[in-house]
């Protein structure tokens, strides 16, 4: 077969394929182009799912009769000049359109702020009509029919309406965090109206989509280095999510959904959280246009950076900073959730939600009431009466062991955050008391986390030390990874491990660190390798030494079944709020949980 150009139809449909891959494709270009116009108000309307109609409706610049012939045609922008580098709005390549366009039935009418009417143009399967004046509101209007209908192959790897229609929200949503003084609404016949007013703050815009408890839960992130700018919210350890669904992550105002970006986050929660447990972000990214690759897939989702390393450290760096700096603060839902759970019928399962602990909620359930018996039953005959409030008085009185474990708390230590203990149960829990809480403290867990933090705060502050190898392990490598390892070998060698090179394809390993007893010396140096080849860090034994640690945290902290004396108690309330991410256990689990007064009130009904 003969090479020949393919016609225009074709060649829109196969950029199409990439571009256009749902309809929540098409609402996130339609509407990148509407923020590009400057649009303040832009609405949304669906039905099908965004199969039988999506249009989108906005007071932006609006185009003449001119722009909007081209706009239909490809490689036509308006948003780029002639270097590719310097791309500072959301769209640039002039694709979209024309490929709408051509899967489906494409209705565009325009009108700018100086003219007297509007414009209308439609594309149907590629066909292109003449521009006709037609009347217009200020701004534009896209209106998309029918779409995939010149592809009904592409139609049957959509999923249902309300699949299609959830994926157009989450899109609005995540879109909407970014441009908060733009008013968003999204309604049609196959959803419910989502409405967006503009905020003053990206805050505000935060707390419309992911809520004011995120807000009240979260740590404000603030960073530069080299040029890059990193802010918003990330929760504290003790809020999380059982996927990473609400992380939103933005480069230069752009949504994105970046592996290398996701996994920065993971690692500076590796220590704090479950693995089965997510944090929630809220992050934005303002970098040089000329550091970062937006033009890496047509969908333009995915972004690569110049420098990975230095991203990959802001991120991990100012979220632990940020940790380290919040000093011991519990999540606000957990107090509601426990009241929920000892409630009749009332379950442990929303506490699970936001706890870090999972499956660890609270699943206290109402037991069966037993039979009619007349000694005990509030509705006892009146003979029981004399016997029982002998027994009441006698029950009330403290043993000698409720004695030994009560403590009178000292005025000024209930002002402090985790309060004064007061009394120790089931040789774990301790009980203590603020000036307008009860604090219920896991001593094992807690103890366990503030060894931990002592451990590493040793591995941090001088070299770790080394064991020698009685004969020096030969690990053959790419000559490209036997490069990357020389070039960190003094960063490895605090670490206590000590390599050269050994010839073009291999290094060799003469020290390793005294902490990991026995080791695989191939297997590390390979993981080495690989993550500094990704992430330019040396990260893989960052963590084999704090997994060590942990370990040894475990089992060198105070057991649970054992008494502590008040004073015990006490010292370890105060080293807790002393210690970042005290919150959490090594394992992410919480160490205590925070009662208000005002939460046990509403226990007993007295609010």
């Amino acid at each position: 077969m003969r090479i020949r150009h393919l016609s225009e139809t074709v060649i829109n449909q196969i950029a199409a394929g990439e571009v256009i891959e749902r309809p929540a494709s098409v609402v996130k270009e339609l509407v990148e182009n509407a923020l590009d116009a400057g649009a303040t108000r832009i609405e949304i309307a669906t039905a099908g799912g965004g199969l039988t109609l999506l249009r989108v409706t906005d007071n932006g610049s609006g185009m003449d009769a001119e722009d909007l012939a081209l706009a239909v045609e490809r490689h036509c922008t308006s948003k780029l000049g002639e270097d590719i580098h310097d791309i500072r709005s959301l769209g640039f390549r002039g694709e979209a359109l024309p490929s709408i366009g051509s899967v489906g039935k494409l209705t565009i009418r325009s009108r700018t702020a100086d003219a007297d009417s509007g414009h209308e143009i439609t594309v149907e399967g590629g066909r292109v009509s003449s521009v006709r004046p037609v009347a217009a509101n200020r701004g534009t209007m896209v209106e998309v029919r029918d779409l995939f209908y010149a592809t009904p192959a592409r139609l049957k790897f959509m999923k249902g309406e309300r699949a299609e229609a959830g994926a157009i929200t989450e899109l609005v949503r995540r879109i909407a965090i970014a441009f908060p003084q733009v008013r968003f609404t999204l309604s049609g016949t196959d959803r419910s109206t989502l409405d967006l007013p503009a905020c003053d703050t990206i805050e505000e815009r935060i707390a419309q989509i992911l809520g004011r408890e995120f807000v009240d839960n979260a740590l404000r992130i603030d960073a530069n280095r080299e040029g890059a700018a990193l802010t918003g919210l990330a929760s504290i350890p003790s809020y999380t999510r059982a996927n990473a669904l609400a992380q939103y992550l933005y480069v230069n105002g752009r949504p994105v959904r970046d592996r290398a970006l996701a996994g920065a986050i993971r690692g500076a929660y590796a220590d704090v959280l479950p693995r089965d447990r997510h944090a929630v972000t809220a992050l934005f990214l303002d970098v040089e246009p000329m550091f970062v690759d937006v033009n890496v897939h047509p969908a333009k989702a995915d972004v690569r950076f110049r420098d990975p390393g230095l991203i990959r450290g802001l991120f991990v760096g100012s979220i632990r900073q940020a940790l380290s700096g919040a000093g011991i603060r519990p999540s606000t839902s957990a107090a509601s959730a426990m009241v929920d759970a000892f409630r009749p019928g009332g379950s442990g399962n929303s506490y699970a939600n936001t706890s870090p602990g999972g499956g660890n909620g609270y699943n206290w359930r109402p037991q069966p009431s037993p039979g009619f018996n007349p000694q005990t039953s509030f509705h006892r005959p009146m003979e029981f009466a004399e016997a029982a409030q002998a027994a009441f008085a006698e029950a009330m009185r403290p043993s000698a062991d409720a004695r030994a474990a009560t403590v009178e708390p000292a005025p000024e230590l209930k002002a402090m955050p985790l309060g004064a203990a007061r009394a120790q149960i089931h040789e774990n829990y301790i009980i203590a008391q603020t000036e307008d809480s009860l604090i219920i403290v896991d001593q094992h867990a807690a103890h366990e986390r503030l060894v931990y933090e002592a451990l590493k705060g040793a591995l941090a502050s001088r070299p770790m030390p080394a064991q020698m190898l009685l004969l020096p392990e030969i690990v053959d490598l790419p000559e490209e990874d036997a490069d990357r390892l020389a070039s960190h070998a003094d960063m490895l060698r605090k670490f206590g491990l000590g390599l050269e090179r050994f010839g073009p394809g291999a290094v060799a390993v003469r020290e390793t660190p005294a902490m990991l007893g026995e080791v695989d010396v191939q297997q590390l140096i390979r993981d080495l390798a690989d993550e500094i080849a990704e992430h330019d860090t040396v990260e893989t034994l960052t963590e084999r030494l704090n997994a060590i640690a942990a370990t040894m945290a475990c089992h060198g902290s105070v057991r649970s079944g054992r008494r502590l004396r008040p004073e015990e108690m006490n010292a370890l309330l105060r080293q807790m709020e002393a210690t970042p991410g005290s919150a959490t256990c090594n394992h992410g689990r919480p160490t205590y949980v925070e009662l208000k007064l005002a939460d046990i009130e509403r226990l007993f009904g007295r609010r």
